[in-house]
């Protein structure tokens, strides 16, 4: 596999790439039609935050598989598009959280006592003793705007300074908010007006763009903002004027919607304001750390298996993959073999789990048994953009659970619908690693889903099966299994057949001519 590296990253994680067998090339210097051009042939793409991943990008390289983004913030990717595409984007949250955390501590005190300012002055000749009195943190309030990793880690540290801990998230609950001796307040207005001091810790969403703004600034009064989490979160000319002229104290920034800072910034000139060029991550065990995660992130999604740090892709627990990996298969055919007997415009889709496999994260293998009902659409399909291919065609798509099983340890349906019939099939594993088909509809069979098969319904009459196998040997189709089942003695019966080859449809259509033959249709799956 091919890797390019448009933006500098530590070289741990190429040699990580390198050690596995795959090709990496860097291009630091690489925009517009270069950067096109450089992609048309690669698998993989990591970058920063200086390379724009937009939708003619993913145009331009139909080999992609993910984009690797070295570090948290995404906002330079278009995730959309690459959902549209099928690629994985992930991040490296985890690597920069402690440099990040420890930054925001510093930047809270940098502000609180003016060492910048103080620095400068010295530097320059002035002993200005008498000219700065700070304010402590032990016995103050902090407001923690997002009590996401970064924060989690903020509160970890302030809290031993001996800080009360405010915090607004909308997303967590007061249980979680406890864990870390935490008040969760409703309002990002309440946590602001609480707080002596304020740091910052959400993604950049329309959402939170401008988020911190004149009124929020105006309820933060005499305090202390840091945000080291992404420019474009705070309203800079406000906070300026904020600080500039009250009620705010004092504010930290790393992170400008602009960057580099423009030398006319207005945060540039107000006294109180301290501000680094994007430093939050510049550790070197923070820079060496999301290299080597974002390179296993390219790993794992070579290898075909769950990208734990996806945006756009189901992902779960890298000990739970072994315990589900199997069944991922198994609902992929199981979803492509309803969708192709249904032959219909598909409406709604059903995945239905039993037994230990519904104790499992089963996101992955949903998007799977998705990825196997899509299959036979033109374009390509993948666990990435099923679920959204889903919702751009109006189909319902269900899941249902029960511990209860009657006949195996673990069972996957995949049910199809169309509005006025449905399809169900079926899929297990014997001993372990040998995945069958086991229904389809109300038909008990006993099938090996590999390579070509043959589905035919029919009348329960002597016969049948024999004109079947005539029929094909005299077209040089080879039967390599056959499972038969019926509903009653005389009625409708369902019999499926592996195949050494493809069905020509002149076959087809002289077993369709034999009125017992009721439908027959042709499935093809990869080899085993």
């Amino acid at each position: 596999m091919k890797v390019l590296v448009s933006d500098p990253v530590a070289d741990a994680g190429m040699e990580l790439l390198r050690e596995a067998g795959h090709e990496v090339e860097t291009g630091y210097d690489l925009d517009g039609d270069a950067l096109l051009e450089a992609v048309r042939d690669v698998n993989a793409l990591i970058v920063r935050s200086g390379t724009e991943v937009d939708r003619e990008l993913f145009e331009a390289a139909p080999n992609l598989v993910i984009v690797g983004r070295a570090g948290v913030g995404v906002d330079n990717i278009d995730i959309d598009a690459a959902t549209d595409h099928g690629v994985i984007v992930a991040n490296a949250p985890q690597g920069n959280i402690r440099a990040a955390a420890e930054h925001t501590v510093a930047m809270a005190f940098a502000v609180a006592r003016s060492i910048p300012q103080a620095h400068d002055r010295l530097k320059d000749g002035e002993w200005a003793k008498g000219d700065y009195l700070g304010r402590e943190l032990n016995n103050k309030t902090l407001g923690i705007v997002g009590l996401g990793r970064v924060g989690q880690e903020v509160a970890k540290r302030l809290d031993s300074f001996g800080m009360d801990l405010v915090v607004f998230d909308p997303y967590i609950s007061e249980e979680r908010a406890g864990q870390f001796g935490a008040e969760l307040v409703d309002e990002v207005h309440e946590c602001l007006e609480r707080a002596d001091f304020a740091t910052i810790h959400t993604p950049l969403l329309p959402e939170t763009e401008g988020m911190i703004g004149a009124e929020e600034l105006e309820s933060l009064g005499d305090g202390y903002l840091v945000n080291v989490a992404r420019g474009g979160l705070v309203d800079e000319d406000a906070l300026a004027e904020a600080v500039a002229n009250g009620p705010v104290k004092g504010a930290a920034l790393d992170v400008f919607a602009e960057e580099p800072l423009p030398a006319d910034s207005p945060l540039l000139d107000v006294d109180d304001i301290v501000v680094t060029p994007h430093l939050g991550a510049s550790t070197e065990a923070a820079q060496e750390n999301v290299a080597i995660d974002t390179a296993r992130q390219v790993l794992a999604a070579f290898n075909e298996e769950p990208v734990m740090s996806a945006l756009n892709a189901p992902s779960m627990d890298e000990s739970a993959f072994p315990r589900v990996k199997p069944y991922i298969d198994v609902a992929e055919t199981a979803g492509r073999i309803a969708a192709q007997l249904l032959g219909e415009r598909i409406s709604s889709v059903e995945v239905h789990y039993e037994g230990e496999i519904a104790d499992e994260e089963i996101d992955l293998v949903t998007a799977s048994a998705l990825k196997g009902v899509f299959s036979q659409l033109e374009y390509e399909v993948n666990a990435v953009n099923a679920p959204q291919l889903a919702e751009d065609r109006g189909i319902e798509v269900t899941e249902s659970k029960t511990r209860q099983t009657e006949d195996f340890q673990s069972l996957v349906r995949v049910t199809v619908e169309d509005g006025d019939s449905s399809m169900s099939v079926e899929g297990t594993l014997f001993a372990g690693d040998d995945p069958r088909i086991v229904r389809i509809d109300d038909y008990r069979v006993d099938a090996r889903p590999y390579g070509h098969m043959l589905v035919a319904r029919n009348r329960d009459e002597p016969g049948v099966i024999g004109l079947v196998g005539t029929v094909l040997g005299e077209s040089n189709v080879n039967i390599a299994g056959m499972f038969n089942a019926r509903e009653t003695i005389g009625g409708e019966a369902i019999t499926v057949y592996n195949l050494d080859g493809p069905v020509p449809t002149e076959t087809l259509q002289r077993l369709l001519a034999d009125d017992r033959v009721i439908e027959v249709t042709t499935i093809t799956l990869d080899e085993a």
